[in-house]
């Protein structure tokens, strides 16, 4: 339980004991632990989108604006780094690593930014229409659900299966996680996208495709990104995990909002 504190506390804001971090192998433990946070994250935001106006574009605001808040724009920040270190490091390892560092934001970071808020904005408002059209919540509670949950999902992925170069960052220790542990969290992930057809016999394909294609929504994104991370640095970091966050869950609305369009 304490790799749960552990990353529920690393991913929110969610206050959570402090002693949990001092425990040996602390965050390797919490990696497993990713996914069930996505799913938490989810959960609010589902139980929040209940509660708010019909309005599709103010509800599509305010629950961005506390998606944001839960996280503490934890993910945004290593985007923001990211795409400043890509453009600026000029295809040189050392000089993008050490522009990631740098906690300065430049003109490609804010960019990256406002384009990737402005993408969840109008997924978010499109899902919540649909949503509101047919007097169910199914399209934007589907959006909200599996966004988080597979962009943490592609964490635990990135995180346990390449290399971790920044010598001394917070997630040196991540990748020693249990693999069998991290690979059962992967594969409840997985069969969590399709729930909804696990309890009827005969089944749908329309009720399966929202999770197949965030699915696949989610793989193509972490493929591309990871394998550019690859060559460019050899590895990962923390900002270009956080940066692999943002663009899994813009990935999946945006998918998503498509389909139920």
């Amino acid at each position: 339980m304490q790799g749960l504190w552990v990353a529920l506390g690393f991913l929110t804001r969610v206050p959570v004991p402090a002693a949990a971090f001092g425990a040996p192998r602390a965050q390797a433990r919490s990696l497993p632990w990713y996914p069930l946070v996505g799913a938490f994250i989810g959960a609010l935001l589902c139980a929040l989108a209940a509660c708010v106006p019909t309005s599709p574009p103010l509800a599509a605001a305010l629950l961005l604006v506390a998606w944001v808040a839960l996280t503490g724009g934890l993910h945004i920040d290593g985007l923001a780094d990211s795409a400043d270190a890509w453009i600026g490091g000029m295809g040189d390892r050392e000089r993008t690593l050490a522009i990631m560092k740098d906690p300065r934001c430049g003109p490609a970071g804010v960019t990256a930014v406002v384009l990737v808020l402005l993408l969840k904005f109008a997924a978010l408002s499109s899902l919540a229409a649909q949503a509101s059209r047919t007097g169910l919540g199914g399209p934007l509670n589907a959006g909200l659900l599996l966004a988080p949950l597979l962009a943490r999902a592609t964490l635990t992925a990135a995180l346990l299966g390449m290399p971790y170069v920044r010598e001394g960052g917070l997630g040196q220790a991540l990748p020693q996680a249990s693999r069998a542990a991290c690979h059962a969290a992967l594969g409840l992930t997985t069969l969590a996208c399709l729930m909804p057809a696990l309890d009827t016999p005969a089944v749908p394909v329309e009720w399966l495709m929202p999770g197949i294609l965030a699915i696949v929504a989610a793989g193509v994104v972490a493929f591309a990104w990871l394998r550019a991370c690859r060559s460019r640095i050899g590895g990962v970091t923390g900002d270009t995990c956080g940066a692999l966050a943002e663009m899994v869950e813009v990935a999946v609305l945006v998918a998503l909002a498509c389909w139920f369009a």
